[in-house]
């Protein structure tokens, strides 16, 4: 039914590995480093910038769950019921075929839809199936899209904090008519700069799981593609045969 599910099933899981990795890599450097408590520096520099940096993981997180349920190559192109189109298509069954595609809504099953629409000739049938395939494509690129975005917005969320952190660091340096505490001034500068390293960790798993994702969905509906296309090819010219 797949001819990659066994491929696509590894990898998943090892982008899974990569997710978690990314999204609990601040709760485990504490135990690898004890001169650099994370975890209170994060506490420290909580803010806005914080609160929206950490519903963005959650969100990237809730998306890379969808993808990895819903993106795979059987879901794009499931062989068997292509198969079963194919079957009908050689063998003339074209009502049978007509309602079979009704029922289904997988990639194929939404082009020949498209095409076993009354049409006035060949052209027009085959501009209806390219059309169905191109809203196909879109959708199936949707799907992983929000991750794109987190992952670009993630580093300028980050970078905002950074800059407001120390604006507000030197600013105090300024009241203190520039005799702050160094190490004071350290401490402030550094919560500032954790607002970078949360928008970093946010990015980077967003945009590997991205172009995973986006180079499996342009090369299952590359396929589903050319498969639809030999499917309608092989369908009767509008308006004759039993399809009509």
């Amino acid at each position: 039914m797949g001819w990659g599910c066994g491929y696509d099933a590894t990898m998943m899981r090892r982008w899974a590995a990569v997710w978690a990795v990314g999204v609990l890599g601040l709760g485990v450097t504490p135990a690898l480093g004890a001169q650099a408590d994370i975890w209170a520096l994060f506490v420290k520099s909580f803010d806005a910038f914080t609160i929206v940096l950490v519903a963005g993981s959650v969100l990237a997180g809730a998306y890379v769950f969808r993808a990895v349920m819903e993106v795979r190559g059987g879901a794009i192109l499931p062989m068997g019921r292509v198969e079963a189109m194919q079957d009908m298509i050689r063998a003339g069954r074209f009502r049978e075929l007509r309602g079979y595609v009704e029922r289904d809504r997988s990639f194929p099953g939404s082009v020949l839809r498209a095409a076993l629409k009354p049409a006035s000739n060949r052209q027009a049938m085959r501009d209806a199936a390219e059309l169905a395939a191109s809203e196909e494509i879109a959708g199936w690129f949707r799907k992983i899209e929000p991750l794109n975005v987190i992952g670009n917005l993630g580093p300028l969320v980050g970078l905002a904090g950074t800059v407001w952190g120390m604006i507000l660091a030197f600013t105090s340096l300024g009241e203190a008519g520039g005799q702050a505490n160094p190490a004071e001034l350290s401490v402030g500068i550094s919560k500032a700069l954790f607002h970078t390293l949360l928008g970093l960790c946010l990015a980077i798993p967003c945009l590997l799981v991205f172009g995973y994702y986006r180079s499996l969905i342009d090369r299952h509906c590359t396929r589903a593609m050319v498969v639809s296309a030999e499917m309608v090819e092989g369908l009767p010219e509008p308006g004759t045969g039993p399809a009509a």
